[in-house]
């Protein structure tokens, strides 16, 4: 397999008159890096045996007196970078510690999503989990912020300001269709297919782009690359985006809401008919393990301050621990639109795109897995199902998500068991995240806050 991979990508090299190999791969906090190679003869032959060194600590990842490690790359997540002057062939690459063994580094979500697919199909059945995303984001014209001793702040200018029902507004008010358009078909060059886009609710500028499904591993490439491209593609326009929860003041929040299903040889396991929302014994327990871990999940899958300025409760904000049909204020939703059998799935709504996105997706499936192998049944937990928005009248009977990073940190420490099977997160990986948001926490729990001005500075 990997002899016809070199032979493909060396016909691809020669063809294209490429000149660099570029090497990917994401820091422990989910923040994109690379290195770049001049192409010579038998370079892919060569990174795959020997790779190239790094240092790890700049990574997020290890001390640093103890950092080596190497880039190995993928071949399999080959393209061509549409955003570099020079032909370049990119690749998402694999971490390795510098012993003889070359053995895959425990903090490396890209080997974690492997193992945990591993792990599905050894307490599910399954042999797949497929993953649908979708992507919000703001666009703004111009961006300026900055915090120092003496001074903080943020300004954002924006080209669209919408009084209210801005939700799948129509051109010329929708001002980035055409941006939406371009950044589909630059998408589509890494292979990654759009299911549509379209305004968001948002008056400010926000925007969707939902994806089709697709593998664990694969779907966190995918999201590592949207990023990627929309970044660069505004740049590009002069334009400025965020995939930040709350980057603006009472407007929506920006979610990464996850699709989510189980197949055994092509046939989706979450499907069982006349069931509620034609959700499969399976399914069910799945989604248990998933709300019963969900104060925990947090750390993972809303891993930043800002994350909880969106899931504040009283807006659509998926903040209950609740299942339904509909029910967008609950963490999962059964779409009620779905009537494709092999499509049945659910949506886990409170994710954010600050997260590491393999993590993200790792902890979720093995919450999941932990719903399965111990029979967790949503029903008898009381998460559900509610098929209308939590109000006040049922807030006494259902729990919520934690209110901040360190609550869900808290949470963290305390439920994480569901995390250890299989040796997927172990201590070095638990305790170094924990100590990387503490740190995150302390820096903004100790810088004054604008409004504390308007609050305090006179009292």
């Amino acid at each position: 397999m990997q002899q016809s991979l070199f032979i493909k990508y060396n016909t691809l090299i020669k063809k294209n008159k490429i000149e660099f190999i570029d090497l990917k791969c994401i820091d422990l906090s989910g923040r994109l890096h690379h290195i770049t190679l001049p192409v010579k003869n038998n370079i892919l032959e060569m990174l795959v045996k020997e790779g190239v060194g790094f240092d790890g600590s700049g990574y997020s990842f290890k001390k640093v007196e103890n950092s080596d490690m190497i880039l190995i790359p993928d071949l399999e997540t080959a393209v061509i970078d549409p955003f570099r002057d020079a032909p370049t062939l990119s690749f998402y690459s694999h971490v390795m510690l510098t012993d003889k063994e070359r053995t895959p580094f425990s903090q490396d979500g890209r080997m974690l999503a492997k193992k945990a697919e591993l792990l599905l199909r050894k307490y599910t059945g399954a042999d797949k989990s497929w993953w649908g995303p979708e992507f919000e984001f703001y666009i703004f014209s111009n961006v300026e912020y900055d915090t120092r001793t003496s001074s903080s702040y943020y300004k954002v200018e924006h080209a669209e300001e919408f009084y209210k029902k801005a939700y799948h507004a129509a051109n010329p008010f929708d001002v980035y269709d055409d941006f939406r358009d371009e950044a589909c078909k630059i998408l589509n060059k890494f292979g990654i297919q759009v299911k549509y886009h379209h305004h968001e609710g948002g008056e400010r500028g926000q925007q969707e782009i939902e994806t089709y499904f697709s593998d664990l591993l694969t779907t966190g490439d995918n999201v590592v690359s949207t990023k990627y491209a929309l970044f660069n593609f505004a740049l590009q326009k002069n334009l400025y985006i965020t995939f930040m929860p709350k980057p603006m003041y009472q407007q929506a929040g920006n979610g990464m809401h996850l699709h989510l299903y189980l197949t055994k040889n092509g046939k989706n396991l979450f499907y069982k008919k006349g069931e509620y929302g034609n959700l499969s014994e399976l399914a069910r327990f799945f989604i248990g393990g998933m709300l019963k871990h969900g104060p925990a999940l947090s750390a993972f899958t809303n891993p930043s301050t800002n994350s909880y300025k969106r899931l504040v409760p009283g807006y659509e904000a998926p903040v209950a621990l609740t299942y339904g049909q509909g029910n967008r204020s609950g963490a999962i939703r059964i779409p009620k639109y779905v009537s494709d059998p092999e499509a049945t799935r659910f949506e886990y709504r409170p994710p954010d795109a600050t997260a590491n996105p393999y993590l993200c997706l790792v902890a979720m499936l093995l919450a999941g897995i932990d719903g399965v192998v111990n029979k967790i049944d949503p029903v008898k937990e009381g998460y559900g199902p509610f098929d209308k928005n939590i109000d006040e009248s049922l807030k006494d009977n259902i729990h919520f998500l934690p209110r901040n990073l360190a609550e869900a940190l808290d949470a963290l420490k305390e439920d994480n068991d569901f995390l250890r099977r299989g040796n997927i997160f172990g201590d070095e990986l638990l305790n170094q995240w924990v100590k990387i948001k503490q740190e995150e926490i302390m820096a903004i729990g100790t810088m004054p806050h604008p409004f504390e001005y308007k609050m305090y500075f006179n009292l």
